[in-house]
């Protein structure tokens, strides 16, 4: 077809209101993304030039795609229901963190959890003897309450409108920013599922596990290796028990301690977990920096100074050292990343599996509780 035919076949298939009002998200999402300083947009007078719109549109689709969701979930989905829905749960959120910052750690983690066992519908957040709650790896999830709170405060202003599984992924967002990371906009519109078994929670991303079995179980969630270790950067903030890293201090091989640790650092953490002791004793996994969002996990990792083995393996396995290099800024160019960026695309990829929305599931009352 004639690039000219081409051309006229876009234009007709776009209404005008719906190029402007993508044009406009697009603008949001760069601002957003603090990329505005490289680009001087300007709202184009429709009738001036729409032709200059639509290629605008097509040339940064790229873009659309990190701010949009899929099956139904979409940017603003609230704001002719529930306009300040948003804003509600953020300073919620904030006002929580400010009180105690290690819970932000605990709700992007909540989120994680969620959308990798029934995908992203609030079943872990349900109550009960047998849900996915009480499975053991949701045992040391933490801010439920910050949830619930702000589930009350929405449904004051919003009744039967928002969903505890949308709530939850936006908590994770204002968590991240809380931390000092780059925010991004999360697509709402999701429902919120009627299962929650602690059965199902069989399939986690394990402290224990290889690159190979991390990439299986990523892969099985449609999400790529690039997600893999983008996602597991969520490491730079919160703390993980003992318990789930010293096999790697004492008797890992039969000549001792893993060999990829730091032998300064090795020394640091077995006087935090002594053999025989101290399973409960609570560790920062990204070392100094565990409440601030910044790429010193990975850094972590290039030094031997990994806390779980399977962070570690990350840096030791060469399909996903690539991108922990990237990200250190040690391939540069092209091949360079922005880590901050790219987690925000990596988690609107997350927060879309498994969607229920539209007449599929419900509008929960309350978060801990199906209606």
């Amino acid at each position: 077809m004639p690039e000219s035919q081409a051309s006229q076949l876009v234009y007709s298939t776009i209404p005008e209101s719906r190029i402007e009002s993508k044009l406009e998200l697009l603008i949001s999402s760069l601002q957003e993304l603090h990329l505005q300083k490289h680009f001087n947009f300007h709202i184009i007078n429709m009738e001036q030039s729409l032709f200059s719109v639509v290629t605008l549109v097509l040339a940064l689709a790229s873009i659309v795609n990190t701010v949009h969701g899929q099956g139904g979930s979409r940017v603003g989905f609230y704001l002719g229901t529930c306009p300040r829905a948003e804003s509600i749960v953020r300073s919620t959120v904030e006002s929580h963190v400010n009180s105690d910052p290690t819970l932000a750690a605990g709700l992007l983690r909540m989120h994680f959890h969620d959308c990798f066992v029934q995908g992203c519908d609030a079943s872990v957040l349900i109550a009960g003897a047998g849900t996915e709650r009480t499975a053991i790896p949701n045992l040391s999830l933490r801010g439920f309450e910050v949830i619930d709170d702000a589930k009350a405060k929405v449904e004051a202003a919003c009744p039967g409108v928002v969903s505890c599984a949308d709530i939850l992924a936006l908590a994770a967002r204002d968590s991240v920013v809380l931390s000092g990371g780059l925010s991004w906009q999360v697509p709402t519109g999701r429902r919120d599922g009627r299962v929650s078994q602690a059965s199902d929670v069989n399939n986690l991303p394990a402290p224990f596990d290889s690159v190979d079995v991390q990439k299986q179980k990523f892969t099985a969630k449609g999400l790529n290796t690039q997600d893999l270790v983008t996602l597991v950067g969520g490491h730079t903030i919160g703390t993980t028990a003992c318990q789930f890293f010293s096999n790697r201090l004492y008797n890992f091989t039969s000549n001792g301690p893993d060999p990829s640790i730091d032998a300064s650092f090795l020394l640091q953490l077995q006087a935090l977990c002594p053999q025989n002791s101290g399973a409960s004793n609570r560790i920062a996994l990204d070392t100094a920096s565990q409440n601030r969002f910044d790429t010193s996990y990975y850094a972590n990792l290039r030094n031997g100074r990994g806390i779980l083995q399977s962070d570690q393996a990350l840096w030791n396995d060469a399909s996903t050292k690539t991108y922990v290099q990237r990200y250190l800024g040690l391939l540069r160019g092209l091949l360079g990343l922005t880590f901050n960026v790219e987690f925000g695309r990596s988690m609107v990829k997350m927060s879309n599996i498994g969607l229920k929305t539209g007449s599929d599931g419900e509008i929960r009352k309350i978060c801990s509780a199906f209606n």
